[in-house]
C-alpha cells in the first residue's frame, strides 16, 4: 500500500458536522468527532511504512475499576488495549507516539514464525524506528544498537527485545508519571466514574 491510499481501517467523515461514527469516541484517541482537526495536522508530517498499526486497537469501553488500575501500574495500563490507545494518545501530544508504535511493532513480530515474515518485518522495524536517518528513531543507547545490528545479519522474532525493554523503561520512568497527572488521563477518569454512577 502505498502512503497517498487511504488505510482500510480509517474512519472517514461523513460530512462537515461529524458524526460519532467511530466505536472509540469514548476516548481521545480516535480521529472522528471533534478530534479530527487536531488529528489532521499530526498525519500529515509522521508517517510510517508499518501499515498494519491501526491508529487505535480494536477494544471495548473501559470500566472505572480499568482505568484507575491504570494508575497503580504501569504494567497493568500496557496490557490493556484500551489503556494503550489513551496512552499512546498522550505520547502523541509529547511527540514521542514512536515509543509506542515501536513497542506494538516488537510485540507483533514476536508472534512471527515465518522466516521470510520475520526478516521482511525486522527490517522494516529497522528502517522506521532504530536507523538514524528515520523521522521516528527511537532514543537508544550505543551498547543496544551495535546489539541489534549484529542481530540484523540474521533477524530472529526477538532481535528488538533489549531495545524493546529500554523503550518500556523509557515510558514507564519518563512518560508514565506525566500521563497520570495529564487533563486526557483525567478526564477519561470523570467521564467513566460519571457513565457507571448514571447506570
Amino acid at each position: 500500500m502505498s502512503r497517498h491510499e487511504t488505510s482500510p481501517t480509517t474512519v472517514q467523515p461523513a460530512s462537515n458536522h461529524r458524526p460519532n461514527a467511530c466505536c472509540f469516541c469514548w476516548c481521545c484517541c480516535c480521529s472522528c468527532s471533534w478530534n479530527e482537526d487536531r488529528g489532521r495536522a499530526r498525519r500529515v508530517s509522521r508517517e510510517t511504512k508499518l501499515e498494519t498499526i491501526p491508529n487505535c486497537e480494536a477494544c471495548s469501553k473501559p470500566t472505572t475499576e480499568e482505568v484507575r488500575g491504570w494508575a497503580q501500574s504501569f504494567d497493568k495500563l500496557m496490557k490493556s488495549p484500551a489503556g494503550r490507545n489513551v496512552f499512546r494518545e498522550f505520547l502523541r501530544t509529547e511527540y514521542s507516539e514512536e515509543n509506542m508504535l515501536f513497542w506494538l511493532a516488537c510485540e507483533e513480530l514476536k508472534t512471527e514464525c515465518n522466516k521470510h515474515t520475520i526478516d521482511e518485518k525486522a527490517r522494516t522495524i529497522y528502517e522506521d524506528y532504530i536507523s538514524i536517518l528515520s523521522p521516528k528513531e527511537v532514543s537508544l543507547d550505543s551498547r543496544v544498537r551495535e546489539v541489534i545490528n549484529r542481530k540484523m545479519q540474521e533477524p530472529s522474532s526477538h532481535t528488538f527485545d533489549d531495545a524493546q525493554l529500554q523503550i518500556y523503561t523509557l515510558m514507564h520512568r519518563d512518560s508514565y508519571p506525566r500521563f497520570l497527572n495529564s487533563a486526557i488521563y483525567k478526564s477519561l477518569l470523570q467521564n467513566v466514574s460519571r457513565s457507571s454512577s448514571e447506570s
